[in-house]
């Protein structure tokens, strides 16, 4: 277990606590958590069954119901609702599906860089992560060519689209591609969906339009803005439903009562939730403007999440200690690259714009006398 890395961005988060507790501003920047809250209907739900409802262990149906629905209308894919298993958030989601689904010694393949969590989760499993580094030549996503060329054959992969750290889409085609690989070499999809809704560059497909017995995570903490209520899913393909309920049943039992009720009612919020997006988009194109002039010219493209992966390696060799000192001497907390790529990324950070519009204004003022002044040494 001494092979499980800490997630430096907590370590960062803490010192921007401890800064705003003796009274410095501080901008966070370093997690991937929307600033907005839930959609007000869903807060008002809340309240209402707090007062009426005692709650306990609890799988809403009309939940799985209308999330089965999202399929239909977001993709073009009818699901069965029994194929969806509620969680407290997708975490244990990627937990249960590689429980479930593989074995101690199974190996894993997956983008490097990629979410902290996957390489650290699928160790913990005692399976063997398998990265695949992707650079600006492959849109810093997995390719089908790259998964094609794995010797030897993993037992599954996981897809992530659009990406964290990067917030890079797989294009439909290449998706399509990747899936065909899979399929004629018996690799386990598990695709992590959790960023969908949020694009700037069209639309995303999910993995079920190529692939409808792939396992699919997805979670209320992005797209509908709830992180803290802890609610997400897994969608399970039909012949593995009694062996992951058995599974979540003994692991997790069920997520929270108040955050179904919430969830189903924010699920149509989408006036409130599409204005969050419009704010992204602001944000997204103040950073990509204003970057570059920093001398982070070497970015990944943001087609979608709210990221920007950027190279800093004319500045570092060290993103730990260089975001440190960012946040120490302007506020901003943002997350070192290291936790997302175990070998480039000592030379790169990200930056999360689900923040507001005005901080993000607030943070390039903060950030552009300090990098210009490393520029110039």
């Amino acid at each position: 277990m001494s092979a499980i890395e800490p997630f430096r961005a907590i370590a960062i988060s803490r010192l921007a606590h401890a800064m705003k507790a003796e009274g410095r501003s501080v901008i966070h920047m370093e997690f991937g958590q929307p600033s907005t809250g839930a959609p007000p209907a869903a807060i008002a739900e809340a309240h209402r069954v707090l007062d009426a409802d005692s709650m306990g262990y609890w799988e809403s149906a009309p939940l799985k119901a209308r999330i089965a629905r999202l399929y239909q209308e977001r993709y073009g894919v009818t699901v069965s609702p029994d194929q969806l298993l509620l969680t407290n958030g997708a975490s244990p989601a990627l937990v249960l599906a590689l429980s479930s689904r593989f074995g101690p010694g199974d190996r894993i393949a997956m983008a490097r860089p990629g979410y902290v969590a996957y390489r650290n989760t699928v160790k913990a499993l005692k399976m063997v992560p398998v990265e695949i580094g992707c650079g600006p030549e492959e849109h810093y996503q997995l390719t089908a060519s790259a998964l094609e060329a794995l010797e030897p054959t993993p037992a599954g992969v996981i897809i992530a689209s659009p990406a964290n750290p990067t917030g890079s889409i797989i294009p439909p085609k290449e998706l399509e591609a990747i899936v065909g690989v899979c399929v004629r070499r018996g690799i386990v999809i598990v695709s992590d969906e959790i960023y969908h809704g949020l694009s700037y560059t069209g639309r995303t497909p999910s993995v079920l339009e190529f692939a409808p017995e792939a396992f699919v995570i997805n979670s209320f903490s992005k797209y509908w803005s709830m992180a803290g209520w802890r609610l997400g899913w897994l969608l399970v393909p039909p012949q593995h439903i009694e062996r992951a309920k058995a599974f979540i049943g003994n692991l997790f039992l069920t997520p929270p009562s108040l955050s179904q009720h919430a969830g189903l009612v924010a699920m149509d919020q989408h006036a409130v939730l599409e204005s969050h997006i419009r704010t992204y988009a602001t944000n997204r194109d103040l950073m990509l403007a204003a970057l570059p002039a920093l001398g982070l010219k070497s970015i990944a493209p943001p087609d979608g999440a709210f990221y920007i992966w950027a190279d800093i390696g004319h500045l570092t060799d060290d993103s730990v200690a260089f975001c440190e000192q960012l946040l120490r001497d302007t506020g901003v907390a943002t997350a070192p690259g290291v936790d997302f790529d175990p070998v480039d990324g000592p030379h790169f950070m990200r930056f999360s714009f689900a923040v507001s519009t005005a901080e993000v204004e607030e943070a390039l003022r903060r950030i552009t006398p300090w990098f210009e002044a490393r520029a110039g040494t």
